[in-house]
């Protein structure tokens, strides 16, 4: 009978309840003290990293689609030092890759500078990258770093107004490749057409603005190849505000053009 009390009892949803409370207690611990323990073991390796002398580095710089090695490419390192609880930026090294995409340097580090910032040059054919680096990691992957860069492509936005009335309207115009804002990327080119001087004006938060009534314009840019770009236009006209967007994918080796006749 003592057997079968038992396993009736083990049966029992209560004590399983309670069995299965206290389990899930003693993992939540189990799992604080990993954490506690490699953020300890973490802080103490930190800690014996030494941030003074030379590390000899090498790497190549290449196209992030086509893997082609990208010659004679700047790279500005700096080291981040901790001063007032912010990370301050201090020089470290200037050096480029060689006519085959790669290039070998001893990084001078910089004292107190557990992290590096590498900036890769944007030039018209790429855009410019910043990858930030531990010491560890650095130290770890010395002789084979690798950066890759993201290709730019030329778009053309023409812009021409048919309408009649009303006389006067104001047209927005701005545009973003991957997520980035166009003007932020790269700069822009205006030809106007058979304008006023006066019809065309720049706000930092709008963007492009044409007012007036006859409107025949070009905007010339770059933005990310093969990536997704957005146009944005709004209209204002009658006191009415019409948003207009545009998706295109710029293409290597391609006439990218956008028309918006309005």
């Amino acid at each position: 009978m003592r057997n079968i009390r038992l396993r009736h009892n083990c049966n029992n949803p209560h004590i399983i309840h309670t069995i299965s409370k206290y389990a899930k207690y003693d993992n939540f611990i189990l799992v604080k003290l990993q954490v506690g323990l490699v953020f300890v073991a973490g802080v103490l390796l930190i800690g014996c990293l030494n941030t003074e002398g030379t590390l000899l580095i090498k790497g190549k710089v290449m196209d992030e689609r086509t893997k082609v090695l990208i010659p004679h490419r700047a790279i500005i390192v700096k080291g981040l030092v901790k001063r007032n609880n912010k990370l301050v930026p201090v020089d470290a090294c200037h050096f480029s890759t060689d006519s085959s995409g790669c290039f070998t340097y001893s990084l001078k580090k910089v004292k107190d500078a557990y992290y590096y910032n590498f900036y890769l040059v944007g030039d018209s054919d790429y855009a410019s990258v910043n990858k930030k680096l531990g010491l560890l990691e650095l130290g770890q992957n010395a002789r084979y770093l690798q950066f890759s860069l993201s290709k730019l492509v030329g778009i053309t936005i023409k812009i021409c107004r048919k309408s009649k009335i009303p006389q006067c309207d104001t047209l927005y115009l701005s545009w973003e490749s991957n997520g980035v804002e166009g003007r932020n990327l790269y700069p822009y080119i205006i030809d106007n057409f058979g304008m006023p001087e006066k019809s065309i004006g720049l706000t930092s938060e709008l963007g492009l603005r044409w007012i007036g009534g006859n409107v025949n314009s070009t905007v010339r840019t770059r933005v990310f190849a093969d990536k997704r770009t957005k146009i944005n236009w709004e209209l204002a006209r009658n006191r009415r505000r019409q948003e207009i967007t545009d998706t295109i994918t710029c293409r290597r080796d391609f006439v990218n053009l956008v028309r918006f006749v309005y």
